[in-house]
């Protein structure tokens, strides 16, 4: 598909001379560690082998003089996970997003043990792998990432996403290197047109109750489906099915998504509906639906608010399912989650609440926000310097923000940049507005990130 009539070429060419690339590699040695400039000691431990845990290795070898750091990830391949949603709308194929953890994780500077983590026991400072290796450690830094409860959906099994009119964009397995839910999605918009020639289909899209990575995923594929069936003057009827109370936290952003679904032509809007089963044969899915009444107590003789749920049964001809999401298991068994079940860090040292040994980064974190790529990127340097201040006895200085970016497709050659940390709205670049759908970003989303991604961001120059 094209987008605009430009190339990847001419798009490449275009973002050599943009003043959004100017202003990142201008950005770029700010951010950067000196090399080798600490002189500290202990065995540092990085769990994991996503975004998270390549960023942190990164950042932590090139800050510590002779570095005794050991990774244990099972994958030698790494996903581009930014790029699922390109497939899924036709724009990347799957070897597009194919990486080489070989190429960040050097074996000559530090240990990598390829396997997973079965069990945490920072009571004691060790940790035993999947193959039954016991082993301690001085300093943890936890980047395992979230997995995907599918299982939670009664009657859904990971087996049915490409089948039936089930698709979920999130499926993918990154210790195989696959993504099986994107190329479904791509087949899924193609199924989906196919039946819109001769009808209008019942589509449902999902958000569950649980914090997931990139939380604006479930809108990108309801505005990028929507625009596929419309630029061949087709439609649907659309259902957004959330769990959540709005479209978007930041009202600005929330008023604009729902100027964006005007262009489309019918767009219902059911908020606080969690899914709870999918009959796949009879194509059902039912939701418990959330929500509060005002009823008099005759008791107290005043009106009460009451908070009640209802069984919600909608048909559909098509649906996409954004799975609950948690840490991975061992995570979860853990004494090192808080009671929300993610990964007990202070929201701005990352520091583990109670282990003080212990750091975390990207998804598995246990903070108000922060489940994306563009987290992680800002959450390494804390990381790092905190992490090296530990090992020093020092006062932990550096805090993170809660910087987290979510850039929404509203339709083909259209992207809504929201940017925001703790405190509202943080654009990276203040002149333009983040509620604005743009192509440059567009073109920055599908041309630009990868290469820094690849380059900058995994190699912790930036």
């Amino acid at each position: 598909m094209k987008n605009n009539g430009m190339s990847r070429r001419d798009a490449l060419k275009f973002m050599g001379i943009s003043p959004i690339a100017a202003s990142v590699l201008a950005g770029t040695a700010g951010s950067s560690i000196a090399e080798a400039s600490e002189d500290v000691k202990g065995k540092v431990i990085i769990v994991g082998g996503g975004a998270g845990a390549l960023m942190a290795l990164s950042r932590i070898k090139r800050a510590i003089k002779n570095p005794d750091i050991t990774i244990i990830a099972p994958n030698e391949v790494h996903l581009y996970q930014p790029g699922q949603v390109f497939i899924g709308a036709g724009e990347l194929k799957m070897e597009d997003i194919i990486l080489d953890n070989n190429k960040y994780i050097n074996q000559d500077e530090v240990t990598w043990i390829k396997d997973e983590v079965k069990e945490f026991d920072p009571e004691n400072n060790s940790l035993t792998t999947r193959a039954g290796e016991s082993i301690k450690y001085d300093y943890l830094v936890v980047a395992t990432g979230v997995q995907y409860q599918y299982e939670k959906i009664k009657g859904l099994t990971k087996e049915d996403i490409g089948k039936n009119g089930i698709t979920s964009v999130y499926l993918s397995d990154l210790e195989k290197g696959t993504a099986v839910g994107a190329t479904a999605t791509w087949d899924w918009f193609n199924e989906l047109k196919e039946a819109a020639k001769t009808r209008k289909p019942k589509v449902i899209y999902t958000q569950p109750n649980t914090p997931i990575k990139c939380g604006g995923a479930p809108q990108k594929m309801l505005y990028l489906s929507a625009d596929y069936l419309k630029r061949d003057g087709l439609s649907a009827e659309y259902s957004f099915v959330s769990s959540q109370a709005k479209l978007f936290s930041l009202p600005q952003v929330d008023k604009a998504l729902h100027e964006v679904q005007e262009r489309y032509d019918s767009i219902a809007n059911k908020f606080q509906h969690h899914l709870q089963s999918i009959d796949v044969k009879a194509k059902k899915a039912t939701f418990a639906h959330a929500y509060e009444v005002k009823e008099y107590d005759e008791d107290l003789e005043e009106d009460e608010i009451v908070s009640k749920v209802e069984q919600v049964v909608m048909d559909y001809d098509f649906i996409h399912v954004v799975p609950p999401m948690a840490p991975v298991d061992a995570v979860l068994a853990s004494k090192l989650v808080n009671g929300a079940g993610w990964l007990d860090v202070d929201k701005k040292t990352l520091q583990h609440n109670r282990y003080k040994n212990v750091f975390g980064i990207g998804d598995v974190c246990g903070v108000p926000m922060g489940k994306t790529g563009g987290s992680a990127r800002h959450q390494g340097p804390i990381v790092t310097k905190n992490l090296i201040s530990q090992m020093k006895g020092e006062k932990l200085t550096a805090t993170f923000d809660g910087y987290t970016v979510c850039p929404i497709k509203t339709q083909y050659g259209k992207i809504m940049m929201a940017e925001f940390n703790y405190e509202g709205p943080a654009p990276t670049m203040p002149f333009l507005a983040i509620e604005e759908p743009r192509y440059m970003w567009w073109a920055f989303d599908l041309y630009m990130l990868k290469p820094m991604y690849q380059y900058l961001m995994l190699t912790g120059r930036f």
